[in-house]
């Protein structure tokens, strides 16, 4: 009985699923609304374990803190890396950040792209929803301030008929 109950979990692991979640969120998120940010991705991501696996552009703000929390939690981490130079349009205080979460990734996707434009920025969110079956967006529910923010990739999402699941916990705010 004991083997039968063995091999039973043994198939059990092995035919379980890894979700494959993506975010898109806001950047520059003031630091209250970063720590309600966290505590929310946290809570979501909890709902998916064991096995996830997160899919992030390491943009500062929502990316960084999703990536992170992905990782806190188990999971595996693959980044989509928009364009050469796109470390350096992040703000310089989220390079390390940005080095340390993109050397824990158990792969790189790497565009083609040599400068970061809003055009590099829509292909990679494209590219994430490609193998997402969850959007994690991190999202106040207002227009893209460019093209290739949030609100353009949740309504490629919406469109793809990918699930998308807005996380913007109550006294969150943008600057």
């Amino acid at each position: 009985m004991v083997l039968a109950q063995q091999g039973a979990d043994l198939v059990e692991s092995a035919v379980r699923i890894m979700v494959r979640i993506a975010v898109s969120g806001h950047r520059g998120l003031p630091e209250e609304t970063a720590v309600l940010v966290d505590r929310a991705i946290r809570g979501a991501l909890a709902e998916y374990l064991p096995d996830i696996s997160g899919l992030s552009c390491l943009a500062d703000g929502a990316d960084q803190i999703f990536a992170l929390g992905v990782l806190d939690l188990g999971g595996v981490l693959e980044v989509v890396v928009p364009a050469e130079e796109y470390r350096d349009g992040l703000p310089s205080e989220c390079h390390a950040a940005y080095d340390e979460l993109l050397g824990r990734a158990v792969r790189a996707h790497r565009l083609d792209f040599k400068e970061s434009t809003s055009e590099s920025h829509m292909t990679a969110g494209a590219r994430m929803l490609d193998n997402a079956d969850v959007l994690f967006a991190v999202w106040d529910g207002q227009p893209a301030r460019g093209y290739g923010g949030t609100a353009d990739v949740v309504a490629e999402a919406r469109r793809r008929e990918v699930s998308v699941r807005v996380i913007w916990p109550e006294g969150a705010r943008r600057d």
